[in-house]
């Protein structure tokens, strides 16, 4: 299976191993609770879904590597304990907590979520001493004396042994208490996320157009040559940095995150032709609608590739304002639960709208303290913390003798929130504007051929997308939508008709 559908899988069989009846008790007790194991060449993103897997149901995540813990770190060290026994004392050898244990535990004090996914990478490259007692933990989820903590599961991830010499093959006994997934590398599955966590637009285009060259594992006569997906979100990261500070991205600082002479050298390459056809077609000028026949008549003759990358440029500036706007509005939908509160209770608005601010604070550290917390939460609450505490300050601006009615007060807040929601409406416009003018152009300069299939597939790849396309709408994506549709609905029945040999 490829990544996209082991999250899909490992998300479902989470949210079953926390799922509890009528009496509070977990439908699947903590010994039939088999832990998955997820089998897959590296960088390919086992940990990011982990994280991703996290955040969105909403637990803790406790990740470690196993390949540096030995029987000590992992068991704790032994003690001796004086013990009474029928009349008898006995010195008793004990274990202090494991240091995995202890970190779940304390993740758990930190966070105050006592549900969560204990992740353990490199399961099959403990160490010799270690290996023996995997089997009891893996049935019992005992390490040492210590138990990992109810509401906790186990999911494990490895490396098949033909790409880590360190890998230990675990027996028929072993296997039979895990779950396993084979998991390979797969492009299509990697876009989504890609969309999502707003990849470099010169790494999509550029894998767009070269799809083998998105994982590469292979031995060359210069040694280990390698592309991972770890590489191009890291190599990513980078460039965004460079561009900001103007930095010159060369084949030595590419080289540092992809490790095939080829990809460092093509990719390179079409990094300063992707920045040359933005320059060249000035795409933020055409998303405006400021563009000239002449540059229509330019795409239009352009090659395959040049093509390819000006539609991934269109989407890019798009999915970035789509994402500014569904989370603004996202805000703006979570404030009116308090709205409501301030117009009809007794209690006081500032008291509410303080409340409301410190919960919100107090979700994100605690996802944070978790490792749960998303990026774009992150920015959520920035954006939420910054409007209530504008709407406390106005409130307090207009206090009189150190009390205002809670009419008034919700009069004030009204009028924040009114204007955040012409805000909102303008941005939504804008960017209904700019995805107008993209079509346009599409449309002008290559009619209803393929670029427009990709312009329309592209804008609704990423969840972000999508839901703005669901939440506000677009009518030039209906439109040419349902025109693409119905283009290639007659394709097949040509193709039928063509069969009959009429």
């Amino acid at each position: 299976m490829n990544i996209k559908e082991a999250k899909n899988y490992i998300k479902d069989t989470v949210r079953l191993y926390l799922k509890k009846d009528e009496y509070d008790e977990y439908y699947i007790p903590v010994v039939r609770q088999r832990p998955i194991f997820l089998l897959g060449a590296p960088g390919i993103g086992k940990t990011a879904i982990m994280e991703q897997i996290a955040q969105e149901l909403g637990i803790a995540l406790v990740a470690y590597s196993m390949t540096h813990h030995t029987r000590q770190s992992a068991l704790g060290l032994p003690f001796i304990e004086h013990k009474n026994y029928g009349g008898e004392d006995y010195a008793v050898s004990e274990y202090t907590m494991s240091e995995i244990i202890a970190s779940v535990y304390e993740t758990i004090e930190k966070s105050g979520i006592k549900e969560g996914i204990l992740f353990l990478d490199e399961i099959n490259c403990v160490s010799e001493t270690l290996a023996p007692s995997m089997l009891q933990f893996l049935q019992y989820k005992v390490f040492g004396r210590h138990q990992v903590p109810e509401g906790w599961v186990i999911v494990t991830a490895g490396n098949p042994p033909e790409y880590n010499k360190s890998v230990r093959e675990f027996d028929v006994v072993t296997l039979d208490r895990l779950k396993i997934l084979d998991v390979d590398a797969d492009y299509e599955a990697w876009k989504s996320y890609a969309h999502e966590r707003n990849i470099h637009g010169a790494i999509q285009s550029y894998l767009e157009l070269n799809k083998q060259d998105f994982y590469i594992m292979e031995t060359t006569a210069a040694g280990k040559s390698y592309v991972t997906a770890r590489g191009w979100e890291d190599l990513s990261q980078i460039l965004i940095l460079y561009e900001a500070d103007n930095l010159k991205v060369s084949e030595e600082l590419v080289n540092q995150y992809l490790r095939s002479e080829r990809v460092v050298r093509e990719f390179t390459a079409y990094y300063d032709l992707f920045n040359k056809y933005k320059n060249d077609y000035k795409a933020w000028e055409i998303v405006d609608g400021i563009y000239s026949e002449e540059t229509v008549a330019k795409a239009g003759a352009a090659a395959f590739d040049e093509r390819i990358s000006l539609m991934g440029i269109l989407v890019t500036n798009i999915e970035n304002e789509m994402r500014e706007v569904c989370r603004r509005g996202e805000m703006l939908k979570s404030i009116l639960p308090a709205l409501k509160t301030i117009k009809t209770a007794d209690r006081d608005a500032i008291d509410i709208l303080s409340s409301m601010l410190s919960a919100r604070v107090k979700k994100t550290e605690q996802l944070k303290a978790a490792g749960a917390l998303s990026d774009d939460e992150r920015k959520l609450t920035k954006l939420t913390v910054a409007f209530l505490s504008e709407c406390i300050g106005s409130v307090e601006d207009v206090r009189l003798d150190g009390s205002v009615s809670n009419t008034t007060a919700f009069e004030v807040i009204r009028g924040c929130f009114m204007v955040q929601k012409a805000n909102l409406q303008k941005a939504i416009e804008e960017c209904q504007k700019h995805i107008h003018f993209a079509f346009e152009f599409t449309d002008k300069a290559y009619s209803q051929g393929n670029e427009m299939l990709i312009l329309l597939t592209e804008m609704t790849v990423s969840e972000i997308g999508t839901r703005f396309l669901t939440d506000f709408g677009s009518e030039d994506y209906n439109k040419y939508s349902s025109e693409m549709l119905m283009t290639e609905k007659n394709t097949e029945i040509l193709a039928e008709i063509e069969k009959l040999n009429l």
